[in-house]
């Protein structure tokens, strides 16, 4: 890690990791002209934590989850999700695997304007054909605090309130891990609120892992801990972070 480390929370135990990526390298271009958005990244993440990705703009941070995720190949490396190398997969087992086994929340709600929100959270089980446990339902219902709002649809939902309903449907089945791109984006700093304590929430009362990508260290700070990129390399991390530690980092590695 970098000179910063040092000063970093004492690291927990480790709980046994759900992702592990190893020497994970990624390049995009060619014949000269070739950009390493990543560079030999080695991490891991936990099984129910919530960690942030931050760094500063082109670090890589949305490429790397992008690979952790399989929507994006590798030049080089490992992925691993449990003990499946997602990065030597085809296009179909990668299909079948992001469906069955991962959670995404997006910036945007992508919510069915026709579906009330309990039909959007159901959705993706229904066309899986994959059977609701319907307790499992209810506790992520409460968690969320959607239990009024389940026969809303979306345009009668607030910003915070559908992306809760998005989070919901990403929960419902129950993923190894799920991942949230800049997942409060698009709210004000009430509703973001909101959105980050659920995710919060499902890690520790879940046992959910969550990862997510941010720039807004209010946001981060919700997290377990933070990871942070520079120029495509992992370059220090924070266990417990504030609003405060994690700027700080930001400042020193901009400066």
């Amino acid at each position: 890690m970098s000179e910063y480390a040092a000063a970093a929370a004492p690291q927990p135990s480790p709980a046994p990791p759900v992702v592990v990526a190893r020497d994970l390298t990624k390049v995009y271009g060619g014949a000269g002209s070739t950009v390493r958005a990543l560079d030999e990244v080695s991490v891991s993440f936990a099984r129910g934590a919530f960690t942030a990705i931050m760094g500063p703009s082109g670090s890589g941070k949305s490429t790397l989850m992008h690979c952790l995720a399989g929507l994006d190949t590798v030049t080089s490396g490992t992925v691993h999700l449990g003990g499946t190398e997602i990065t030597r997969l085809r296009d179909r087992e990668l299909t079948l695997l992001r469906r069955d086994r991962i959670g995404f929340v997006f910036q945007s709600f992508n919510l069915l304007p026709m579906l009330t929100a309990e039909q959007n959270i159901l959705l993706p089980a229904r066309i899986a054909r994959r059977r609701t446990d319907p307790a499992r339902l209810a506790r992520i219902v409460e968690v969320v605090g959607l239990g009024e709002r389940l026969h809303h649809l979306p345009s009668a939902l607030s910003g915070g309130q559908q992306q809760r309903v998005a989070v919901a449907r990403a929960l419902l089945g129950d993923p190894e891990v799920v991942y949230a791109d800049e997942p409060t984006g698009n709210l004000d700093s009430r509703s973001g609120a909101e959105v980050l304590g659920f995710l919060r929430d499902s890690a520790r009362d879940l046992g959910q892992t969550v990862v997510m990508v941010t720039h807004d260290p209010v946001a981060a700070a919700y997290a377990d801990r933070v990871v942070f990129l520079r120029d495509g390399r992992l370059v220090d991390e924070v266990y417990g972070p504030t609003a405060e530690t994690v700027l700080d980092r930001l400042v020193k590695l901009e400066s």
